[in-house]
């Protein structure tokens, strides 16, 4: 146990460090200033290469990477897996600054994606996997609208005005920034595809159905306050996890490529990137 601590301490020591150097590199004059903010969507888990400090699963070649590139912009890139909103005005593992810590007045241009943890539609997505065709299991849809109830809708409605509330403070920090608020992917189709991926008909439909409220969500909140919304949903239709490993964005339960499962790959990352980078312009 001793060790452990020991262990974690060096990582989180680690972490700290590179975040602090990676906020010290100075902007060229007239430089556009680009801050990314979000969780595993934007930070990429798995995907190589990965930030040494580790604490955030980040990659160099996530969307902010990218749209930066292609923007010639400096990017502060503090998008870190398993965040959720709080995260953006609390300190993360006890010694992450606090995302939006890393806005400035002269900050042109923000992007966020965030929701999807505060909601716990991951972690529900787990309890639909079922190896066996029906009617040899149990139904996540079942299971979660019984007797009329809506948990994951319930608690994605309770979250919209903490990130509207997030959005204003963005705002307030960084006056000047084009605020760019992106929806989640289109993870599965219609129906799904049972058995490439081990999830009934009636369940891939409503887990991507509390998907899509996540994403109209941020767009509401986004367009209430003047931000700029960037669909991703579209983009990546046909490309989603039920496609052929070659055509995929997003990762299913088990990646053909180098990412996190139910994750973007790679190639995700390069169309979303894209995408921030034209909405930029």
């Amino acid at each position: 146990m001793a060790l452990g601590r020991r262990v974690k301490a060096g990582l989180v020591a680690l972490a700290a460090t590179v975040a602090v150097t990676s906020a010290a590199t100075p902007a060229r004059a007239g430089q556009l200033e680009y801050v990314a903010l979000g969780d595993s969507a934007a930070a990429g888990p798995l995907i190589p290469n990965q930030d040494p400090g580790l604490l955030c699963l980040r990659s160099d070649r996530d969307y902010p990477a990218i749209a930066a590139a292609a923007l010639g912009a400096r990017l502060t890139d503090v998008s870190c897996s398993g965040a959720v909103t709080a995260d953006l005005t609390n300190r993360r593992f006890g010694v992450l600054a606090p995302q939006l810590d890393a806005l400035k007045p002269s900050t042109g241009l923000v992007s966020i994606t965030m929701g999807a943890n505060d909601s716990g539609l991951f972690q529900q997505a787990i309890g639909c996997i079922n190896p066996l065709p029906e009617p040899a299991g149990f139904s996540c849809a079942d299971r979660l609208t019984a007797g009329g109830k809506d948990p994951l809708g319930d608690s994605i409605r309770a979250w919209a005005p903490k990130f509207g509330a997030a959005l204003d403070e963005i705002r307030a920090r960084s006056p000047h920034a084009k605020i760019l608020v992106t929806g989640y992917g289109t993870y599965i189709r219609h129906n799904g595809c049972y058995p490439v991926q081990p999830v009934w008909a009636r369940d891939a439909n409503h887990l991507q159905s509390v998907m899509n409220l996540m994403s109209s969500t941020a767009r509401k909140q986004a367009e209430a306050r003047g931000a700029t919304f960037v669909d991703f949903a579209s983009l990546t239709v046909g490309h989603d996890i039920c496609a052929a490993p070659r055509d995929r964005y997003l990762e299913g339960l088990i990646p053909a490529h180098a990412a996190a499962p139910l994750h973007p790959n790679a190639s995700g990352m390069a169309v979303f990137g894209a995408a921030i980078a034209k909405a930029a312009r």
